[in-house]
């Protein structure tokens, strides 16, 4: 390691930091399994050094200086990934987009704007927010992750059942290739000049190359933004109704259904026991808005359907991205995880079942639930949360595991897809063979050959072994 360190600290001087400090905190994301290890005194590996280039020209300066000694590089936002794309070696070093930030441009007549890819996604909001216009893209994480995270992840917002998901609502890319090559996409709404270069980096978690640029077609502020909420009698009445919304044409950006046990939690004043609350959000002119809420009103209360005081949509935009830190559960011995997963419509209800059984069935599983997150015309997403209390600590990490397994196996069973915005990591690597095929993991290995022959991007992530 000592060369390239000399070779990088010669050209960024102290923007190449040794620091154990630093070094320990770019090791990781927010994967529940690595701060599970760390509380039981399992920490990941350090890697070698962090690196903070301060323009494009910089981050492909130092990919090729990687690239020539063979040396792993992880790209790194802000670490907020839930799924362990992020995990230290020490032979790598660490390369973080914190200081390719900010509004490059914004152009109000084509309603475009361009942010450096380290650019945290609450700050670019507000860049945008200023001429009256909005991303569109809502995601928990707007304040602690990048848009260069988004692309990397192929996220998905809160809003997205009006809006789209990442891929609908960038225009263009930059992206500095493993050799430092240089990869800038026209900044245009369609192409059709053969295939869309974009998609190659979308959801690729960094193993093909480093995003440095993200642009966006930007959203006018809507005139009129409103909420209703509505229990139905079970999941499946509840799924048949927003089915039935977005099939009719209507477009509202938030469908949330919540199963009895998250609605009990989440809306224990409005919601009675038992019972399923729908949160809708409707944005736009104000004269749709009107007549949205009153078609979907009577869709919701012909599919069984009660009217809950729409107050409940104000407490979810209170609290919607209040979370708890996995700590505060590993000190009472529990174990616990979300997993989002997608499906067609005539799939989701099994798909609901199943999981909660199966994952239920995993010894000293304390509670499973869930939620429809994102819906589209032809199908939803379904949102799991489990909690687990094994009999001592040295079982967490396998009942972690098998809580995973039972519900992944669900997916498989039912036919399902196995990621639906988090992303594969670590901890949806195994199972991607299975999802893909044996063709579709070895097209992405071929991809990756080419795109990266030395391997050094963010090895160990997303694709399977050979």
């Amino acid at each position: 390691m000592s060369e390239i360190l000399e070779r990088l600290r010669d050209r960024l001087g102290d923007r190449v930091s040794v620091e154990r400090e630093d070094r320990v905190e770019h090791s990781h994301d927010y994967w529940a399994l690595t701060a599970l290890r760390s509380s039981l005194g399992q920490p990941p590996p350090e890697v070698a050094a962090v690196v903070r280039p301060a323009d494009t020209s910089e981050v492909s300066w130092v990919l090729a200086q990687c690239n020539s000694t063979g040396t792993p590089v992880i790209p790194y936002g802000l670490g907020s990934g839930v799924c362990g794309a992020i995990v230290g070696r020490p032979d790598a070093v660490v390369l973080s987009l914190e200081g390719l930030t900010g509004l490059r441009h914004l152009d109000e007549h084509n309603a475009t704007a361009r942010f450096g890819a380290g650019t945290r996604g609450s700050d670019a909001e507000a860049a945008v927010a200023t001429d009256g216009f909005t991303l569109g893209h809502q995601p928990q994480s707007i304040g602690v992750s990048t848009v260069g995270g988004w692309v990397a992840t192929r996220a998905s917002g809160q809003f997205s059942t009006a809006y789209g998901n990442i891929e609908n609502l960038i225009t263009d890319i930059e992206v500095v290739l493993a050799d430092g090559r240089v990869l800038r996409t026209d900044t245009v709404p369609r192409s059709a000049t053969g295939p869309d270069l974009r998609q190659l980096f979308l959801g690729s978690e960094g193993t093909l190359g480093v995003v440095t640029e993200v642009g966006f077609s930007l959203i006018r502020r809507p005139e009129s933004t409103a909420g209703q909420a509505f229990h139905f009698p079970d999941m499946d009445s509840g799924l048949t109704a927003i089915r039935t919304v977005l099939q009719a044409g209507w477009t509202p950006p938030v469908a949330r259904l919540y199963d009895s046990r998250e609605s009990l939690h989440h809306f224990p004043e409005n919601c009675p026991e038992d019972r399923c609350a729908l949160l809708w959000v409707h944005e736009g002119p104000e004269a749709r808005v009107e007549v949205e809420i009153d078609a979907v009103s009577r869709l919701c209360l012909e599919h069984g359907a009660e009217s809950m005081e729409p107050t409940t949509v104000d407490h979810w935009f209170e609290h919607r991205n209040r979370v708890s830190p996995w700590e505060s559960f590993f000190e009472r011995g529990i174990v616990l995880d979300t997993i989002e997963v997608g499906c067609s419509w005539d799939r989701a209800p099994e798909l609901y079942h199943e999981a909660v059984r199966a994952c239920s069935q995993v010894e000293g599983v304390l509670s499973v639930s869930a939620h429809s997150s994102h819906s589209y015309r032809s199908g939803t997403a379904l949102y799991f949360t489990f909690l687990a209390r094994p009999g001592d600590s040295s079982m967490m990490e396998q009942s972690y595991l098998d809580c995973w397994a039972a519900v992944m196996g669900a997916v498989s069973a039912v036919g399902g897809v196995i990621s639906h915005h988090h992303g594969i990591g670590r901890v949806r690597r195994g199972y991607l063979v299975e999802q893909l095929g044996e063709v579709g993991v070895g097209l992405l290995r071929s991809v990756k050959s080419v795109l990266d022959p030395r391997g050094i991007l963010n090895p160990g992530a997303l694709i399977p072994d050979d």
